[in-house]
């Protein structure tokens, strides 16, 4: 008798946990979940594409470009917008998915049936995974090649249309040469001051009233200076200076200054083996400088202590401060180095490439038990919710970027620290859900 019972036990688990996973409805939730990411995707698609390429656009189409170099530029910026929208878009479109769900009861009628919340989660799951990969590989591999493009067409256009390095009330950086402009009026340009450097070494400072840019060709960018001033003066001998004054003035700058103030790429545009690359020299070139001057700081301290111990009839014992000081000032630039800025800019970029694409699979846990919870018009709920969220977690994701560039913060943390909670927060109320 028990015999029996105990075997009608265990066939009743097995059915329930044969029945608690289902393959219809796996793949129900799967394509309900991408048709609204599609939805969502094109959303947030739209919004980025609005803020940033319409934008850059509109600037280059002002200054005559012509309109197929223009359609090209922003077609190799897409793959940052596509970066940066699938997260989002994921996010969004898994709650309004479960909202839906459990709004229309779809829910209730699965867990009636037998079946568990597993039947949920798990397609959420499938899809974060999938949106991930994508959006990692977007970023890591169609994003350089992107850059790359849009460098090279961006140098192109530069050379034919040199107005675009000189906007109003700007200041631009070139090789050796910074150009400080004011009010601008087709090629005209009011108030310009250039400081430049020569290939003598000598510091050059030259203002003038007014300018006319103009294409230079092959030569690269001329500017025609009115009522012109410099001022000239060599490195190392600053108070030896000479000045001048002309009533026209041509200055010249080269066009391989030119192409090179818009061909650097920096961590953002490179991939996550580039940038690991770099990282390491970075790394290993932070550590000979650090050794150079605790080197430094050794001897003056080593020279300390031997004037300290030759004691006053010793030259030695009057230089005491001087190595006292020397100490303190290698000690404090050793300190310094250690927050490399760049370096700090290349780990946030480095993790930021990883913690941006999988936010998608993070939100999963997070979007699938918010979804949960609606009553009615799930979709509508849905979709707030997510918009609220996203506004919080990229205000999570730039204070922690900024606070890792200020603070010194592990680069690690301040970029998964938002991943990190969406998850803990998901899995907290999932469990809790699971349990009434």
């Amino acid at each position: 008798m028990k015999t029996g019972l105990a075997t009608k036990s265990l066939a009743s688990k097995s059915l329930a946990s044969s029945r608690s996973l289902s393959r219809t409805i796996f793949f129900y939730v799967v394509s309900e979940t991408m048709f609204s990411f599609l939805v969502a995707f094109l959303f947030f698609f739209f919004i980025f594409f609005v803020n940033q390429l319409l934008l850059m656009a509109q600037e280059i189409l002002a200054k005559k470009v012509p309109f197929t170099q223009v359609a090209l530029l922003v077609l190799y910026s897409l793959p940052s917008i596509v970066a940066m929208s699938a997260p989002f878009a994921s996010l969004v479109g898994t709650l309004m998915t479960v909202g839906r769900l459990s709004s229309d009861n779809e829910v209730l009628v699965l867990l009636s049936s037998g079946l568990s919340y597993r039947n949920i989660f798990l397609p959420a799951l499938a899809v974060g995974v999938l949106i991930s990969i994508l959006s990692f590989v977007t970023n890591d591999v169609l994003l350089p090649a992107g850059t790359v493009q849009f460098s090279r067409l961006y140098r192109r256009i530069l050379v034919s249309t040199p107005a675009l390095e000189l906007e109003a009330n700007s200041v631009k950086r070139f090789k050796d040469t910074v150009v400080v402009t004011g009010d601008v009026t087709g090629n005209s340009i009011s108030d310009v001051l250039i400081l430049d450097k020569t290939s003598d070494g000598e510091r050059r400072v030259i203002m003038a009233k007014t300018a006319e840019l103009k294409d230079g060709g092959k030569q690269g960018l001329s500017l025609d200076l009115d009522d012109a001033f410099i001022q000239s003066s060599k490195e190392l001998a600053r108070r030896d200076y000479d000045y001048g004054s002309s009533g026209f003035m041509r200055y010249w700058v080269p066009q391989e200054d030119l192409i090179q103030a818009v061909s650097s790429i920096g961590p953002r545009e490179m991939s996550s083996t580039d940038v690991r690359r770099e990282i390491k020299v970075k790394q290993e070139n932070l550590r000979t400088r650090l050794d150079q001057r605790y080197n430094k700081a050794l001897n003056q301290a080593l020279s300390l202590e031997q004037a300290i111990r030759k004691g006053p009839q010793d030259a030695e014992w009057n230089r005491r401060s001087n190595y006292v000081q020397n100490f303190v000032r290698e000690t404090e630039a050793a300190a310094a180095l250690k927050q490399d800025r760049s370096l700090l800019i290349y780990r946030l970029e480095y993790y930021k490439k990883f913690s941006i694409p999988f936010g998608a699979l993070s939100f999963a846990f997070l979007a699938v038990s918010l979804g949960l919870l609606a009553k009615k018009s799930g979709q509508t709920v849905g979709f707030i919710f997510g918009m609220f969220i996203s506004v919080i977690y990229w205000a999570l994701l730039l204070s922690g970027q900024t606070m890792g560039l200020r603070l010194g913060y592990s680069p690690f943390w301040t970029m998964w620290l938002p991943n990190i909670l969406s998850i803990s927060i998901g899995v907290i109320m999932g469990i809790v859900r699971t349990r009434k």
